[in-house]
């Protein structure tokens, strides 16, 4: 896999200062422009496939960016964008807003993803934790009084944990918190934040004494300098004990509480714009392919053909909307509701 950069694929700029037949021929070499945004961990897929079909499609640019899956929103409800990115579903909130800003939106699940739990290689001390150890060093009660490792489990060192963790502006950051802690957006403020990955991976990778969290492709691609960290959820009836995160473990579902669907969004819209719909197909047609490429999970081919007839079929609105929790859904299950 190509290491994960943030790139921004501009469209040509194209000028004329001459006779009208100089502009004539500019004009005929115009290229058009999609417009991507949203969720840094859904980025690294959407850049593999901007960039194949960019190879395919001469005249059709797709710019792409990474500013986080909240921030993706509230362009793509601005009407800025064709296409956002999200680490979680769309939210009732934003649902709303789309609403009231007259945007109809289709929604596209296009991986599995499973959270990462990281420590630095370094960490000799911990092979697993649970559930409910991760939510006591997490919670927001835990500042201030889970401060070192032995405060997690006892024997562990008498060393400062070093947290780092999704920015507030992520979807990560809103899954991780209700899965974890059981409410979303319940988190200590008290550790390093931020949506971009690259320097999350970093920053726990450098330090000893650390422990982070993000999307399972930044493991992937960084795991000769990251230790993984398996999760037992004990709360789970079906459980296996401690978990490590896996492709096999995030599709079959026993990596839990952490596993979760990738999904993009498109404008109504735009959906009707011949290369927008044209770029869609596409990204579901090469996602089998180019998903494991950038470290996630592949759906199931049946759910790449629920998926690809729900966009052509023009469906709007979100399939989770009336869940009570989106954590350990069954993506099939719910497409397959959904179409009879």
């Amino acid at each position: 896999m190509k290491k994960i950069v943030f790139i921004v694929f501009v469209s040509a700029l194209l000028s004329s200062c001459g006779s009208g037949s100089e502009k004539t021929a500019a004009s005929e070499t115009k290229e058009t422009a999609i417009k991507l945004d949203g969720s840094s961990t859904v980025f690294p897929i959407s850049e593999a496939v901007a960039e194949e079909f960019e190879l395919e499609n001469k005249n059709i640019k797709v710019t792409a960016n990474a500013s986080g899956t909240g921030a993706g929103f509230k362009k793509f409800i601005r009407n800025e964008i064709d296409v956002t990115g999200a680490s979680r579903p769309i939210k009732a909130s934003e649902d709303k807003d789309c609403a009231a800003n007259k945007i109809q939106y289709l929604e596209i699940p296009i991986a599995y993803d499973g959270l990462a739990i990281v420590v630095s290689k370094e960490n000799t001390w911990v092979d697993y934790l649970t559930v409910e150890e991760l939510k006591k060093i997490w919670e927001p009660a835990a500042k201030g009084t889970v401060t070192h490792w032995d405060h997690v489990r006892a024997g562990w060192p008498h060393e400062k944990i070093n947290l780092y963790g999704a920015g507030t502006e992520s979807g990560t950051f809103d899954y991780f918190t209700e899965a974890i802690v059981g409410e979303a957006r319940s988190c200590r403020t008290d550790y390093t934040a931020s949506e971009d990955d690259n320097g999350l991976v970093s920053g726990v990778a450098g330090d000893k004494y650390s422990l982070g969290y993000f999307g399972y492709a930044y493991f992937f691609e960084n795991q000769d300098k990251l230790k993984l960290v398996a999760i037992d959820d004990k709360n789970d009836a079906n459980g296996k004990g401690a978990v490590l995160a896996t492709n096999e473990t995030i599709v079959n579902g026993t990596y839990q509480p952490l596993s979760r669907p990738l999904l993009i969004y498109i404008n109504k819209t735009s959906s009707t714009k011949p290369e927008v719909a044209q770029f869609v197909n596409y990204y579901i047609d090469n996602a089998p392919t180019l998903v494991p490429e950038t470290g996630y999970v592949a759906l199931s081919p049946e759910a790449y053909k629920l998926v690809k007839a729900r966009f052509n079929a023009g469906t709007t609105g979100s399939l989770f909307l009336t869940l009570k929790t989106t954590v350990g859904v069954k993506l099939e299950e719910i497409l397959k509701t959904t179409q009879q």
